[in-house]
């Protein structure tokens, strides 16, 4: 086989896997989270960096709860401190560095689609074009499964709700409870079947009693801290 072939067959073997980070991408520290697809970092030079995810977007912190949930999900995978590598897409017009960031080489911006924490942004997914179809299927899989953002009737994209945009019609009533009050950091749904820590992608939430799940073992406030 020469090697044009085996390159070949190589793409075709790793097209189907999650997006994984090249070897020399450049390493940098975070310092902050400031929403769901935004943070601050510290680069090898020590300047700081404010980098917008790409590919993907959050909802609004003022998308109650899903902005806030959304954002804690974020600073779970990327704690201050945490070293990531940086996949540079673009600059946008507000001179933040737009990037796929990595830790332990799997996508931090596949990951919070995946786990409905944030949506794919089609309008720029040209920045993450050889593993779209990663983005777009990790999408669709949260969407069917109702995760995060995707368990509400009628969502509102981020990208409308900045442009002031609501749902044409609301059927449900403002009394009914969408959220479980035990769980004010996340959203689970009340009279959901009984859950373990090992079936939410959620951890270290705020947990205020009954907990009816459970999440907090040993009673100190704090669910699912391993």
């Amino acid at each position: 086989m020469n090697k044009a072939s085996i390159l070949t067959v190589a793409l075709l073997l790793f097209s189907g896997m999650p997006t994984v980070a090249q070897t020399k991408l450049p390493k940098m520290t975070v310092v902050s989270v400031g929403d769901g697809d935004t943070l601050r970092v510290r680069n090898q030079k020590g300047q700081p960096v404010t980098i917008r995810l790409g590919c993907i977007d959050a909802p609004e912190l003022k998308q109650n709860p899903w902005g806030q949930q959304s954002k804690a999900r974020l600073q779970q995978l990327l704690p201050v401190g945490q070293s990531v590598q940086v996949r540079q897409i673009e600059r946008d017009k507000y001179e933040r560095l737009v990037a796929e960031i990595f830790v332990n080489n799997r996508s931090v911006n596949l990951t919070m689609v995946q786990e409905g924490q944030a949506v794919v942004y089609r309008q720029y997914l040209q920045g993450c074009n050889s593993t779209k179809g990663q983005f777009l299927q990790a999408e669709a899989d949260a969407k069917s499964k109702k995760l995060g953002f995707w368990n509400q009737s009628q969502p509102t994209m981020p990208w409308d709700f900045r442009r002031g945009k609501k749902p044409t019609s609301t059927t449900r009533s403002p009394q009914v409870q969408q959220c479980d009050l035990s769980y004010p950091d996340i959203c689970i749904p009340p009279n959901s079947p009984d859950l373990n820590c090992s079936d939410i992608p959620y951890r270290r939430f705020k947990v205020v009693p009954p907990d009816p799940h459970g999440f907090d073992r040993d009673k100190d406030g704090v669910g699912c801290e391993r």
